[in-house]
């Protein structure tokens, strides 16, 4: 057994179900033991009580695959690995960090002659029955280590899974799929909000965006969710006009401003998140007193 993994959460977790499917036993730890073991019931791999326990458990040439939040939570794992490591082992981050981290913990593991490699990994809570998509950076060799991982991960052996290029590679495409994403999901909820705020024709929306996943250029999984919540829930009263922002929306963000390229859509969708957290409330309200001051138009108290 050569493969460890750290961080068994709604990603990390399921990864580890998947490869166990595919009959491959890994060792594996997470911050919370009792996550671990009920894991390893599930699925027969080996639950380690920290990384100095995982690292004991592996066969060197070791893979130790990093599956936590960026920051701090992944540097104080690499700081408690880099000695437990020896010569030829290889580190890969398989979360959402910033590829320019990437570069310098390379550097960093590369003074002990450990290996690193960061992949991309999309898919969500529906990696575990439809496969991952992963896109990895790091060396010719590494990519050939990871090969078999990457194939039992992916949706098939030869799909949904690419070794991008060099150390960084992965996560700079991964940030930039996600910018994608936040455009694309803008997209559809500005479409859907102006149908809802047209009640001339009352729309069945939950009708409409199952027209749309049947031949539509529009067609995509993101609307397949929103078909199926829609079917269920058109008001959606109990939600809150809340929707977080992950690093990668800011990181391709401030990517578009380093290489001077536009990137309208994915730019404003970010901002428009902000707006979603409370960041545009004082804003609105000087917009609101501005109105009143030039033009004595009423503003709402409270």
């Amino acid at each position: 057994m050569e493969f460890g993994l750290v961080g068994l959460g709604r990603m990390g977790g399921n990864m580890a179900r998947r490869l166990a499917r595919q009959g491959i036993r890994i060792a594996m730890t997470n911050r919370s033991h009792a996550v671990t073991e009920a894991i390893a019931a599930e699925t027969g791999h080996q639950a380690c009580v920290s990384l100095v326990d995982l690292v004991d458990a592996l066969a060197a040439p070791r893979i130790v695959w990093l599956m936590l939040p960026a920051g701090e939570a992944t540097e104080a794992a690499l700081s408690t690995l880099q000695p437990l490591l020896s010569p030829g082992d290889l580190v890969v981050d398989g979360a959402n960090a910033y590829y320019k981290d990437d570069l310098r913990r390379a550097d960093m593991l590369a003074a002990r002659k450990i290996e690193f490699a960061d992949a991309g990994v999309s898919g969500g809570v529906w990696g575990l029955e439809n496969g991952y998509c992963i896109m990895f950076g790091g060396s010719e060799a590494a990519a050939a280590r990871l090969r078999p991982y990457m194939e039992a991960l992916a949706p098939t052996p030869t799909t949904g899974w690419l070794h991008t290029g060099p150390v960084g590679s992965g996560h700079f495409v991964k940030m930039i799929h996600n910018g994608i994403e936040y455009g694309m999901m803008q997209a559809f909820a500005e479409g859907f909000a102006l149908m809802k705020h047209k009640p001339d024709f009352d729309l069945d929306l939950g009708a409409i965006a199952e027209l749309w996943r049947h031949g539509s250029v529009v067609r995509s999984w993101l609307l397949d969710l929103a078909a199926d919540f829609l079917a269920q829930d058109q008001e959606l009263g109990g939600i809150q006009p809340y929707v977080a922002d992950s690093g990668e929306g800011r990181w391709t963000a401030l990517e578009s401003v380093e290489q001077g390229v536009p990137t309208p859509v994915m730019t404003l969708a970010l901002m428009m998140r902000f707006a979603t957290q409370g960041r545009n409330d004082y804003a609105a309200k000087i917009l609101a007193k501005m109105r009143q001051g030039f033009g004595g138009h009423a503003i709402k108290e409270g």
